[in-house]
C-alpha cells in the first residue's frame, strides 16, 4: 500500500511490505510511526480532520517490549533500525511455523504481539480464515505437496484455541473433552468474524472517503450538478434524522419514519456500516454550514499541509453562487406574493372605502407626533396610514425593517403593530384597527439608511417563502384568517399522520363556510371528502357531522352547489368505504336540501347506488338515507317511485339490506303513504295482488318472491294500526290530562326498529294508552259504526287473506309458517277484542267445524288446505290464557276427528302439528290432543292419533316419550282393530330413531317382535308392509345393535318367506319395499357375521323374486351381491380392513355408473314400481 494511501488509523504492518523485506533479506520491523498520513476528506462522516499527528497516536502498549520506555526521537529511532538488522523479522517466524503447522505456536505467538500491540497481518488474515480450520476427511497427510501451500487444510484438534479461551478443567477425564473443545473453537471463530466486520467497516470507511473526495472535487468544478444520494449517505442521514426528530419531541413523525425505514437500527450509529465516531447532529451541521463554511484550516489534511489559501477561491465561488440563488428564490417569492395580494386587492376595494371616512376623521382629532422626535408622521389611533401598504391593512405588519414597506429614512425607527392585552376577540374590527402605534426609542446615531438596511439584514427572519410569508402578516379580522387558512391548508393536509387528520375536520369546515372565494371554497370540501383514504365508522360520523353542521350554516342553496358535486363526484370510487360516505351523506343532508333537489337528484343518485353497488353495506346505507328521502318527500308525483325502490330493495340478496328495508325505509314509506290515504287504498292492495298473481302462476309457487311481499305486508301492520286508531270516532275524546294507566309490556309484539313503535308512530307512550283505552272501549261497546278505517280491515283485508291462505300449498312449510307469523302479529297488535269478535269468526264460518259436517266433507275442503294449521299457528295461540288454550285443542279435536272420519287426507292435521311442535310450550296440549284420539271410539280416529304420534315424537324430551307417548303406542298397538296396531309402527320406529334410552328401547323392541313373531300377524300383508318401509326409514340412522339384532335379521327371514308367496300382487308389494330396505341399508357399516349370515342370503332370496319380476332389478341386485361376496373373501384372508359399504364398494367405475343409472331408471314409489312388475309378467 502506498504510503500516501496509508489509513492513520490502521497501523499494524503491511503484509506485502514484510514479504518484499523477507526477499531481499532485509528484515527491518517497520515502526508504527513510519509513513505520512494520506489526505484527509471533507466528508462529515469521515475520521475527525484535526486528529493529532501519527506520531502523537504512538502509545507504549503498540511499541516493541524490548524499546518499552525510550522516548520516540530520531535517536531512538536509529537505534531501533540498528539493533533490528540483527535479528529475524517476527514475519519470517510466523511464516516458518504456519509451513511447518506449528499452529498451536503460531497462536501462541500471535497473542503475544497482539498484547504487545504488534499484531501481524500473516498470523491475523490466517487465523481470520474458518476455511484453514475445517476438517478434512480422508486427506493424505501429503495435502501439503499438493499445492495447498503454508496454511493448507487442518484437522481440528483439542489443542487449538486461544489462550484466553482455554479452559484447563476441560482436560480433565469427565468424558466431556470433544464437547468443552468445539465451544472453545466455536468461540474463537465469533472473535474472528467480528473482528472480520471491524476491518470490512474499516474498508468501507476508506471508500466512503475516497468516493466523498472525488465527488468533493466535481462539485468544485460542476457545483450545478449533483449526484444521486449513495447507500451509506442515505443512512447516514436517516440516523441523523430519527435522532432529530426524538430530541425535538416529534415522537409520530419518528415512528412513521422508522417504520418506512424498517431495514435500519436507529439506535445503534454502527448499524449504519461506517467505522467511524457519530458526526454531530443535524442542528450543529445546520450551523455550521448555514452560516459560514468552515475555515480551512481545520479541514486541511496535516500529512500534505495544504494552506489555507488554496481553498479560499472556491469557497468564494460557492458563496456567491448561494447568494444568487438565495436570490432567486426571493424574487420568487415576491412574485407569489404579489399574485395574491392582487387577488386580495379586488375584494378589499369595499372594504377600504369604508374605511376612508374613519381616517379622515381621525387626521382631524388627533395631530401626528413631531416631526424631530424622530417618529413617522402615522395617526396614533390608527393603524392604517394614508396610503395603502402592500398588504392593503389587511395585516398588522410584524416583520420590522428588515422588510419595510416603504424605505426608511434616517429619523424613521422600526415601528409595529400591537395588539392591546386588555383588548378581547368580541370586540368590532372597527376598535381593532383604532389602536394606537407604539412607537420605539431612536437612537441618536447617524446611520445611512442603506447601512441600517444591511445591518438589519443579518437578523435572522424567513419572509421570502410561502409559509415565511404568511407568517410575517398576522390576520386582524375574520376574513382575512379565512383567506389565509385557505391557503395553509392544502399544505397541511398532506403531512397530518392519517390517523389523526378528523382533528382538520372543524377547521377544514370553518374555512369553508366563510371562505369569501367559491373556488377555494370548493378545494377546501373537496379536500374534506378526500381527507382519510377508507374512513372508518367514526371518522364517517365526523365528517358526516360537519357536514350537517356546514348545511345548517351556509343555508340549502350552497349546500346543492358545493357539498352535493362532492358527492356525485365519488359515487363510483373504488373504496366501498368511500361510496359510503356518500351514502350516509345524502341522507343526513336530506332535511338541508332544496326539496327539489331532494326529489329529484338526490332520490336519483341514491336508486343508482342501490341499483349497481356491489357492496352491502353501501346498498344498506342507500336504504337508510332513501327512508330519510321518504321523510322529507312532498311530492304525490314519487310515490311510485319509491314503491319501486321498496320492491327493489326487497329482492336484495343480502340479509343487511333486507333488514334496513323493513326496519327503516318501510316505516318511512308507510308514514308517507299515510299523509296521501294510499295506505289502505294502494299500498297494502298492490302487495296482496302481487300476492295473488304468484299464486296463480303456471310454473308453480316462488316461495322467496311470497316470503318478500308477506314480509311487507308484516313491517305494514303498525303503521295500519296507527291510522285505524288516529282515524276512529273517539279520537276527539282523546284526554292526555290525569293519571293514564301505562302499556302493559306484552300488548304488542316486539317492534324490530324503534321506528315500528307504535308510541312512536303516534307521538308518544301517554297518547298511545289514552287512544288504547278508549279504542278497546269502542270494539267492546259501541261497535264499529262510522269507523271507516277499521272496517276495511274487517271487511276487505281479512277476507283477501282468508282466501289467498285457503290457496297456499299446505304442504309447504315455509309458506305456512310465514303466514301463521303474520296472523299472530296482526291479532296481537290490533288486541284481544278485535281477534275474539273479528278474526275468529270468519275463520269459523269458512271453517265450519259443525256436528252435521262430521260424516260427509261435502262443500268443506277447505278443512285439507293450509286454512286449518294458520288458523290454529297464527290466531289460536296469539294469547295462552286457559280458554285460549282450550279453544285450540278442542278445534285441533274436531280437526282430527272430522278428517278421520270423513277419510280426508291429514296434510293439514300434520302441518298443525309440525308448527305448534316446534315450541316445546305447545308439547303437552298436543299429546292431549292425541290422547283424546287414543281413547277415542271410532277406529278411524285412533288410527290418525296413532299417525301423529310420529310427528310429534322427534321434538319431544325423551322424559314426555317415556311418560306420555310409549304409553299410548302401547295401548294403541294393543287395541282391537288391526289397522290401528299397523298405524302404530312408524311411531316405534322413530322412536328407534331418536330415542338413547335402553329401557324405552328394549320396550320398543319388544313391541315390535311381537308384531314379527306372534303367529296372528303371519299372514298380515299390510302389517309387513308397514314394518319393511320403517326399517328401511330408520335403519340407516336407528343405534347399530338394534339394526344387527333386529333389523337385518327379520329382513332376512321376510325375504324368505316372500319366495314362497302365492299371491303375485303381495310378493310384488314385499319384493318392492325390500328393495328399498336393501338399498338404505347398504350404505351403512354390516359385520363380517352378519353379512354372511343375514345381508347376502336376504339379497339372494330378494334377487329369485326380481328373476321373475324385474330382470333390472335382478342386474342391480346381482352386482351387490357379488360385491359383497368379493369383500367378504379379501377380509377373510386379512386383504380389507375396516367398514364394509355395500353402495361404496363397487369398485369399478361402469359398476358404478350402471347400478346408479338402473336406480334412476326406477322410481321409489311402491304404486309404480309394481306397475313395472306387472308390465313383465
Amino acid at each position: 500500500m502506498a504510503a500516501g494511501n496509508v489509513n492513520p488509523f490502521n497501523l499494524s504492518d503491511s503484509e506485502d511490505e514484510a514479504d518484499q523485506r523477507a526477499e531481499d533479506g532485509v528484515h527491518i520491523e517497520k515502526s508504527p510511526s513510519v509513513g505520512t498520513q494520506g489526505p484527509s476528506s471533507n466528508n462529515p462522516f469521515s475520521p475527525q480532520a484535526d486528529a493529532e499527528p501519527p506520531a502523537l497516536l504512538v502509545s507504549s502498549t503498540r511499541t516493541s517490549p524490548s524499546v518499552e520506555g525510550i522516548s520516540v526521537s530520531v535517536a531512538a529511532a536509529a537505534m531501533t533500525v540498528a539493533l533490528a538488522e540483527t535479528r529475524v523479522s517476527v514475519d519470517v517466524i510466523a511464516a516458518q511455523l504456519i509451513r511447518d503447522h506449528y499452529i498451536l505456536t503460531a497462536l501462541e505467538f500471535h497473542t503475544e504481539l497482539l498484547e504487545s500491540g504488534r499484531e501481524l497481518p500473516r498470523l491475523r488474515d490466517y487465523f481470520s480464515n474458518p476455511g484453514n480450520f475445517e476438517r478434512q476427511t480422508g486427506t493424505p497427510p501429503a495435502c501439503k505437496e499438493q499445492g495447498l501451500g503454508p496454511g493448507g487444510p487442518l484437522n481440528r484438534a483439542g489443542s487449538i484455541s486461544t489462550l484466553d479461551s482455554l479452559d484447563f478443567a476441560r482436560y480433565s477425564d469427565d468424558g466431556n473433552r470433544e464437547s468443552d473443545e468445539r465451544v472453545a473453537v466455536l468461540e474463537f471463530e465469533l472473535r474472528k468474524a467480528k473482528e472480520t466486520i471491524q476491518a470490512l467497516r474499516t474498508n468501507l470507511t476508506q471508500a466512503a472517503e475516497s468516493d466523498t473526495q472525488e465527488r468533493n472535487k466535481n462539485y468544485s468544478s460542476h457545483p450545478e450538478t449533483q449526484e444521486p444520494i449513495r447507500p451509506l449517505e442515505k443512512r447516514a442521514l436517516n440516523f441523523l434524522v430519527n435522532e432529530y426528530l426524538l430530541k425535538n419531541e416529534y415522537k409520530l413523525s419518528a415512528i412513521t419514519f422508522s417504520d418506512e425505514n424498517d431495514d435500519q437500527d436507529f439506535e445503534l450509529w454502527d448499524d449504519v456500516g461506517l467505522n467511524i465516531p457519530k458526526p454531530p447532529d443535524l442542528l450543529q451541521i445546520y450551523r455550521n454550514c448555514g452560516s459560514a463554511l468552515p475555515s480551512p484550516r481545520y479541514t486541511v489534511d496535516v500529512a500534505v499541509g495544504v494552506e489555507s489559501g488554496e481553498l479560499t477561491g472556491n469557497y468564494i465561488t460557492q458563496k456567491s453562487d448561494l447568494l444568487q440563488q438565495q436570490q432567486t428564490e426571493v424574487v420568487e417569492e415576491l412574485e407569489y406574493q404579489i399574485s395574491l395580494l392582487n387577488e386580495e386587492k379586488q375584494s378589499l376595494a369595499d372594504h377600504i372605502k369604508k374605511l376612508q371616512s374613519e381616517i379622515q376623521s381621525l387626521r382631524r382629532t388627533v395631530s401626528p407626533p413631531p416631526p424631530d422626535q424622530g417618529s413617522q408622521p402615522t395617526p396614533p389611533s390608527s393603524s392604517t396610514p394614508p396610503q395603502p401598504p402592500l398588504d392593503n391593512g389587511q395585516y398588522l405588519d410584524i416583520r420590522g425593517a428588515s422588510e419595510p414597506d416603504k424605505p426608511p429614512t434616517e429619523s424613521t425607527p422600526p415601528t409595529q403593530t400591537i395588539s392591546n392585552p386588555t383588548h378581547t376577540s368580541s370586540q368590532s374590527h372597527a376598535k381593532l384597527k383604532s389602536r394606537g402605534t407604539v412607537v420605539f426609542d431612536q437612537p441618536n446615531r447617524k446611520l445611512s439608511p442603506a447601512f441600517q438596511q444591511a445591518l438589519l439584514s443579518f437578523c435572522k427572519m424567513s419572509a421570502d417563502s410561502r409559509l415565511g410569508a404568511e407568517v410575517s402578516r398576522i390576520a386582524d379580522n375574520e376574513e382575512s384568517v379565512m383567506l389565509m387558512l385557505g391557503r395553509c391548508l392544502p399544505h397541511i393536509v398532506p403531512n397530518v399522520l392519517l390517523a389523526k387528520r378528523e382533528e382538520l375536520i372543524p377547521l377544514i369546515l370553518c374555512t369553508a363556510c366563510l371562505h369569501p372565494e367559491p373556488k377555494e371554497r370548493d378545494q377546501l370540501l373537496h379536500i374534506l371528502f378526500n381527507l382519510i383514504k377508507r374512513p372508518d365508522d367514526e371518522q364517517r360520523q365526523m365528517i358526516l357531522t360537519g357536514c350537517v353542521a356546514f348545511a345548517r350554516h351556509v343555508g340549502p342553496t350552497r349546500v346543492e352547489a358545493e357539498l352535493l358535486p362532492q358527492c356525485w363526484e365519488q359515487i363510483n370510487h373504488k373504496y366501498p368505504e368511500r361510496r359510503l360516505l356518500v351514502a350516509e351523506a345524502c341522507g343526513a343532508l336530506a332535511p338541508y336540501l332544496p326539496k327539489e333537489i331532494r326529489s329529484s337528484l338526490v332520490l336519483s343518485m341514491l336508486q343508482q347506488m342501490l341499483a349497481e353497488d356491489k357492496a352491502d353495506m353501501v346498498r344498506e346505507a342507500v336504504v337508510k338515507s332513501l327512508a330519510i328521502i321518504m321523510g322529507y318527500i312532498d311530492d304525490p308525483d314519487k310515490y311510485s317511485q319509491g314503491f319501486e325502490l321498496m320492491l327493489l330493495s326487497l329482492g336484495d340478496p343480502s340479509e343487511r339490506v333486507v333488514s334496513a328495508i323493513h326496519q327503516v325505509f318501510i316505516p318511512a314509506f308507510a308514514a308517507w303513504t299515510t299523509e296521501l290515504g294510499n295506505l289502505q287504498t294502494t299500498l297494502i292492495p298492490s302487495l296482496l295482488a302481487r300476492i295473488e298473481k304468484l299464486l296463480k302462476g303456471e310454473h308453480g309457487l316462488d316461495e322467496h318472491k311470497l316470503h318478500m311481499f308477506l314480509s311487507a305486508l308484516q313491517s305494514l301492520i303498525p303503521p295500519l294500526f296507527s291510522v285505524v286508531i288516529q282515524n276512529a270516532p273517539f279520537t276527539h275524546r282523546v284526554n292526555l290530562q290525569g293519571d293514564i294507566p301505562p302499556i302493559e309490556v306484552t300488548r304488542f309484539p316486539r317492534p324490530a326498529s324503534p321506528l315500528q313503535d307504535i308510541a312512536t308512530i303516534v307521538g308518544s307512550r301517554e297518547t298511545l294508552s289514552a287512544l288504547l283505552i278508549l279504542y278497546d272501549y269502542q270494539l267492546e261497546h259501541e261497535g264499529t259504526t262510522g269507523w271507516d278505517s277499521l272496517l276495511w280491515v274487517v271487511n276487505q283485508l281479512l277476507p283477501q287473506l282468508i282466501d289467498i291462505v285457503g290457496r297456499i300449498n299446505v304442504a309447504s312449510t315455509t309458506c305456512v309458517h310465514e303466514f301463521s307469523r303474520f296472523f299472530w302479529r296482526l291479532c296481537r297488535t290490533f288486541g284481544k277484542i278485535f281477534t275474539n269478535t273479528k278474526v275468529k269468526p270468519q275463520f269459523q264460518e269458512i271453517l265450519r267445524l259443525s256436528e252435521e259436517n262430521v260424516d260427509a266433507l261435502t262443500g268443506n275442503g277447505i278443512l285439507t288446505k293450509a286454512t286449518v294449521p294458520i288458523y290454529a299457528t297464527g290466531v289460536l295461540t296469539c294469547y295462552n290464557q286457559d280458554e285460549d288454550r282450550k279453544l285450540l285443542v278442542g278445534f285441533l279435536e274436531d280437526v282430527m276427528t272430522t278428517l278421520s272420519l270423513s277419510h280426508a287426507p291429514l296434510d293439514s292435521l300434520k302441518a298443525s302439528f309440525v308448527e305448534l311442535g316446534a315450541n316445546p310450550v305447545y308439547h303437552e296440549l298436543l299429546l292431549t290432543v292425541l290422547w283424546y284420539g287414543v281413547v277415542h271410539t271410532s277406529a278411524l280416529v285412533r288410527c290418525t292419533a296413532a299417525r301423529m304420534f310420529e310427528l310429534l315424537v322427534k321434538g319431544v324430551n325423551e322424559t314426555l316419550v317415556a311418560q306420555r307417548v310409549v304409553p299410548a303406542l302401547i295401548t294403541l298397538s294393543s287395541d282391537p282393530e288391526i289397522s290401528v296396531r299397523i298405524s302404530t309402527i312408524p311411531a316405534f320406529g322413530t322412536i328407534m330413531e331418536t330415542v338413547t334410552q335402553k329401557e324405552l328401547l328394549e320396550r320398543v323392541k319388544m313391541q315390535l317382535a311381537s308384531f314379527l313373531e306372534d303367529p296372528q300377524y303371519q299372514d298380515q300383508h299390510s302389517l309387513h308392509m308397514e314394518i319393511i318401509r320403517t326399517f328401511g326409514r330408520v335403519g340407516p340412522n336407528a343405534e347399530p345393535r338394534f339394526r344387527d339384532e333386529f333389523v337385518l335379521p327379520h329382513l332376512h327371514k321376510l325375504a324368505l318367506g316372500n319366495n314362497v308367496q302365492a299371491t303375485e300382487s303381495k310378493r310384488i308389494d314385499i319384493a318392492t319395499q325390500l328393495f328399498e330396505a336393501y338399498s338404505a341399508l347398504s350404505c351403512c357399516f354390516i359385520s363380517e357375521e352378519l353379512m354372511v349370515n343375514h345381508f347376502l342370503p336376504g339379497l339372494r332370496c330378494l334377487r329369485t323374486d326380481m328373476e321373475q319380476l324385474s330382470p333390472e332389478h335382478e342386474v342391480i341386485l346381482s352386482s351387490m351381491i357379488k360385491e359383497g361376496e368379493i369383500k367378504v373373501e379379501n377380509r377373510g384372508i386379512g386383504q380389507a380392513e375396516g367398514s364394509v359399504s355395500i353402495a361404496a364398494s363397487l369398485v369399478g367405475e361402469d359398476a358404478k355408473t350402471k347400478f346408479l343409472s338402473k336406480m334412476g331408471q326406477l322410481t321409489t314409489s311402491g304404486a309404480m314400481l309394481a306397475n313395472v312388475f306387472q308390465r313383465k309378467k
